[in-house]
C-alpha cells in the first residue's frame, strides 16, 4: 500500500469517530419566533395604577414596554373590543357588535356570558389569531378569552376554556392556578400562543364605581398576580422563550345619576309599542332600536334633539371615525350618550355606578398596554396607539402571515429588538460552528473516498500493466540475429 492510500485509509477509518463527536453535538433545534402570552384584564383604565402602589407593574415599565394608553374601538365593550384585538379588524368587518348575542326575529337575547360558545355570533368569515396561527403550525389556546370557545369555519381552537355563567370574577387563588395551568401548557405540552383573560377589574368598576377603594384594592391584587406571573415565568424557565402582553378591553367611567341630572328615559319621548319592533338599550352608554315597518323617520324625529346627552344617528349616517355602523347586525337607528350618562328604555333599570361603551375619545375609556420579553425593548415608553394595531404585532412575535386586518405593525415596531437574527448570540454561534464542522466533513468524507477509489484503481491499473508486460517477456524469447 502506497503512502497516499495508507493516509487516505486511516482517514477514513477515523471519519466514524469524527462524526460521532459531531453526532454527540448536535445543532440545537431553534425556532424562528418565541412563545407568546397575551393577557387581558377586563376594564382596566389607562390610569388605574397611578393612585395605588404597584411594585410589580412599575417593574413592567422598566423591563419592557409601556405605552401611555390605548384607544380601544368603538363600541366600547368587551366582546368587540376582545375581538378587534384577536383579528384585528375593526368591529363593523368582524361582526360581533355587542357584548350580548340578539336576534330581531325571535326577539332572543343571550347575555354576555351565556354568548361565549354560540359560534353563530363569533364566526362571521373573520379569523382570529389561534386559527390563522394552528393553520400555520402553531399550537395555540384560549383561557376565557371571549370567542375562544367557538368555531371559525368549522375549526376549533386546540385548547379552549370557557367561562361559566357562574364563574366568580376575583378569587386571586384561582388566578395564580389558572398561571400555573398556562405555565404548564407553555412547558410539557408545546403551546406556542394563549390567551388568558380575567374579568376584573371590570365588575369592581361596575358594582362601586372606578374612583372608589374597593376599585383600588383589585388593582393591588391585578399587581399582586402579575408579581406571581412573574415568579411563575422564571421558576418554568420561560423567561428566554416567552413574550408577555398584558393590556385590556376598554376603560371606566362614574355613571350620573338624578337628582345630579336629568337621565335618559327614551320612553318620554316615543311609545314603544307603537314604534320599535326590537331593542338593545338598558345597557350603559349606547343602544340600538329596530323601528316597526316604516316608523323609522317618526322615530329618528322624535329622539334626535330630545336630550341635550344623546347622539343619534340613523346606521348610514352615522360618524366614519367609529369604523362601526357597516355590519349588517347594526339596527337601524344608533344611539350613544355622553360620558357618564346611561340610557335607558321604557323604565330606568340601571343601577351600575361605573359602565363603559362610550365614545372612545374619552380618556376615561381608554386603556393599558404593557408588553415584555426576549423580543421587547426594556424601559421603552411608547406613544398612545389603537388597539387593533396588536394584530400584526403579535404576528410578528409569532412569525404568523397575518390575515387580511386593518392594522400596521409599523406602530409597534419600534417597541421590538432585533432578536430574530441574533437568538441568544453565543448559542448560535455554537449552532454555526457546528453546522460549518458537519459540512466539512461532509466535504472531506467525499474527497477522501473519491482519492482512495482513484488510488486503488491506478494501483490495479498499474498492476495489471505489470503483469501483462511480465508475461509477454516470459512468452516471447528474445531471437539472436546475425549482422
Amino acid at each position: 500500500m502506497t503512502g497516499p492510500q495508507a493516509l487516505a485509509l486511516l482517514l477514513l477509518l477515523l471519519l466514524p469517530v469524527l462524526l460521532g463527536w459531531a453526532g454527540g453535538h448536535p445543532v440545537p433545534r431553534t425556532k424562528s419566533f418565541h412563545k407568546l402570552l397575551l393577557i387581558s384584564f377586563d376594564g382596566f383604565r389607562w390610569d388605574y395604577d397611578q393612585d395605588v402602589d404597584t411594585p410589580n407593574m412599575d417593574r413592567l415599565a422598566q423591563e419592557g414596554v409601556k405605552a401611555k394608553y390605548l384607544t380601544p374601538p368603538f363600541v366600547t365593550m368587551t366582546s368587540p373590543s376582545h375581538f378587534t384585538t384577536i383579528s384585528g379588524r375593526w368591529i363593523e368587518d368582524h361582526g360581533v357588535i355587542h357584548n350580548m348575542m340578539f336576534n330581531t326575529e325571535t326577539l332572543w337575547k343571550y347575555s354576555f356570558k351565556t354568548t361565549q360558545n354560540k359560534t353563530e355570533w363569533w364566526d362571521n368569515g373573520v379569523l382570529p389569531l389561534w386559527i390563522t396561527a394552528q393553520r400555520q403550525g402553531r399550537k395555540t389556546a384560549s383561557f376565557h378569552y371571549p370567542g375562544g370557545g367557538a368555531k371559525y369555519q368549522g375549526e376549533a381552537v386546540q385548547r379552549s376554556l370557557v367561562e361559566s355563567y357562574t364563574h366568580p370574577n376575583g378569587n386571586e387563588t384561582e388566578w395564580r392556578q389558572n398561571i400555573d395551568i398556562v405555565m404548564n401548557w407553555f412547558t410539557k405540552e408545546d403551546f406556542d400562543f394563549v390567551t388568558l383573560y380575567y374579568g376584573e377589574p371590570d365588575n369592581v368598576g361596575h358594582l362601586y364605581g372606578p374612583d372608589t377603594e374597593k376599585r383600588r384594592a383589585m388593582i393591588q391584587q391585578i399587581d399582586r398576580t402579575i408579581g406571581y406571573l412573574l415568579e411563575a415565568i422564571g421558576r418554568h424557565s420561560l423567561t428566554e422563550h416567552l413574550n408577555v402582553i398584558i393590556t385590556s378591553d376598554h376603560g371606566m367611567t362614574t355613571m350620573k345619576k338624578k337628582p345630579n341630572i336629568t337621565e335618559i328615559l327614551l320612553s318620554n319621548y316615543i311609545s314603544f309599542k307603537d314604534l320599535v319592533q326590537f331593542d338593545i338599550v338598558d345597557y350603559g352608554g349606547f343602544g340600538m332600536l329596530l323601528p316597526k315597518p316604516g316608523q323609522e323617520e317618526a322615530v329618528y324625529q322624535a329622539l334626535k334633539n330630545a336630550h341635550p346627552h344623546l347622539n343619534v344617528y340613523k346606521k348610514e349616517e352615522f360618524p366614519e371615525r367609529f369604523h362601526f355602523a357597516k355590519h349588517e347586525r347594526v339596527l337601524p337607528i344608533v344611539m350613544y350618550a355622553d360620558s357618564g350618562y346611561s340610557i335607558s328604555g321604557r323604565i330606568i333599570l340601571y343601577f351600575n355606578k361605573g359602565d363603559h361603551g362610550f365614545d372612545n375619545v374619552y380618556m376615561d375609556m381608554k386603556t393599558i398596554f404593557r408588553a415584555f420579553g426576549p423580543d421587547f425593548k426594556k424601559n421603552h415608553l411608547a406613544e398612545p396607539f389603537d388597539s387593533i394595531h396588536i394584530y400584526p404585532l403579535m404576528c410578528k412575535l409569532l412569525g404568523v402571515t397575518p390575515e387580511s386586518h386593518n392594522g400596521s405593525l409599523a406602530v409597534t415596531q419600534e417597541m421590538l429588538v432585533d432578536t430574530y437574527n441574533q437568538q441568544t448570540g453565543a448559542e448560535m454561534k455554537r449552532a454555526s460552528a457546528l453546522q460549518n464542522t458537519a459540512i466539512g466533513l461532509t466535504v472531506v468524507t467525499g474527497v477522501l473516498v473519491v482519492l482512495f477509489v482513484a488510488s486503488v484503481t491506478f494501483t490495479v491499473f498499474c498492476r495489471k500493466k505489470m503483469q501483462r508486460a511480465d508475461q509477454n517477456s516470459t512468452s516471447e524469447p528474445v531471437r539472436m540475429t546475425g549482422l
